[in-house]
């Protein structure tokens, strides 16, 4: 009797821990297999100096690399006309990777002073441990920057798209003036998206990009991207992500890789709904103004339409009549089926209330200053049915 006729009695137990690998076919998955394996096996001390050295592909340790992230990886390239992106932990990995990973001691950085939350308080409150000077300035001002550039500046770091005042950056000016001076221009994509606005083909040196939102699109991962022009930042960025560890899951960006799939679809969408929305806010007699790059009353509509070729975007803020945090209450409570929570980009339409979430970390009076009160709004517009969508704000401006 064979091995397989008796169901393998004769073979030692032991042998069960030995791994084997999937046996191959004359046909292929359609979908892309999870890899979760944290450890590649070479076949000999040869091959193992090959890949390290860069002269065979292969993969050693899941934290220096991973099929699923390489893959979400090549996508996005594809979307951002990039080389060699990477995929990390989060978005604020993708933007600290870039700076640590690029700057020293003695450095100076200049950003948008409208970035992200997060991103200002690396800015205000990180670098400056590690020997980094920063300033910020307003994007939509170029000589406002050049203002703020130093003998010792290295880079400057921008949204296209302001968070949450929906400002829109010179980037042309902002791109001319850094290759006049010679620094870098980093540009954090994630609110404009590929789809509206490519920072590397427009000549600036690196894109961002939380993958978290518009790119995946289901508010069920957590991973950035990061791509630069120059091979020598990206190995920068590289060895910095990987020392200390800013690993995405397999499975995370297994889910990525699918979100992106109908990310074309979503943008169209949701980019409609959103200028649906605009403009029936702006007309609410509870709605003090409403901020879409795609109106014309934006004080940056022209230049928004000449960046992006009509590609607005799927997000828009608004500001009530009644600008107390009472106010603002009534209103997230008159509107239940409408999440309110500090994130964007998934396929249902999310509202944020930045005095209380991204910029909590301000002032009073610093929020004053980039135009934030207590009745500011943030909406990530989603792809319901813009009725549905319109009934829902409808019924939180009668609770104000």
């Amino acid at each position: 009797m064979s091995a397989g006729e008796n169901g393998g009695r004769n073979q030692k137990p032991g042998t069960l821990v030995r791994r084997a690998a999937l046996r191959d076919g004359v046909s292929r998955p359609v979908v892309t297999p999870i890899q979760p394996s944290v450890v590649y096996a070479s076949p000999s001390i040869a091959t193992l100096h090959s890949q390290y050295e860069g002269r065979t592909h292969g993969y050693t340790y899941a934290r220096e690399g991973h099929p699923n992230a390489d893959l979400l990886a090549r996508k996005i390239d594809m979307l951002e006309g990039a080389e060699g992106g990477m995929i990390l932990g989060s978005g604020m990995a993708a933007v600290s990777a870039t700076i640590l990973g690029i700057l020293g001691q003695g450095d100076h950085i200049v950003g948008g002073n409208q970035l992200y939350g997060r991103s200002l308080r690396l800015m205000h409150q990180d670098l400056a441990r590690f020997g980094i000077a920063t300033s910020v300035a307003d994007p939509t001002d170029v000589a406002a920057i050049r203002a703020a550039l130093r003998p010792e500046t290295r880079m400057i770091l921008v949204e296209v798209i302001s968070n949450p005042t929906l400002r829109v950056a010179d980037m042309a000016g902002i791109i001319d003036l850094a290759r006049e001076v010679g620094v870098i221009v980093a540009v954090d994509n994630t609110f404009t998206t590929p789809l509206a606005y490519r920072p590397l083909v427009a000549g600036a040196d690196i894109t961002i990009h939380s993958v978290t939102k518009l790119l995946a699109g289901h508010s069920d991962v957590t991973l950035g991207y990061v791509a630069a022009r120059d091979p020598a930042h990206m190995r920068a960025i590289y060895d910095f992500a990987v020392t200390v560890g800013m690993t995405p899951a397999p499975n995370e960006c297994w889910l990525a890789e699918r979100g992106l799939y109908t990310f074309p679809l979503r943008f169209e969408k949701a980019q409609a709904n959103a200028a649906g929305l605009a403009d029936w806010l702006a007309a609410h007699p509870k709605v003090g103004r409403v901020l879409y790059p795609g109106r014309s009353d934006h004080p940056d509509h022209a230049v928004a339409a000449a960046l992006t070729k009509g590609a607005f975007g799927t997000m828009v803020s608004f500001e009530l009549a009644d600008t107390t945090e009472a106010a603002a209450d009534r209103m997230v409570q008159g509107a239940p089926d409408l999440p309110f929570a500090p994130t964007l980009g998934d396929v249902g339409t999310i509202l944020s209330h930045s005095a209380s979430s991204s910029h909590r970390g301000l002032t009073p009076e610093g929020r004053a200053a980039l135009g934030i009160s207590d009745g500011f709004f943030r909406v990530s517009v989603g792809i319901e049915e813009l009725d549905l969508l319109i009934g829902d704000f409808d019924a939180g401006l009668a609770a104000v």
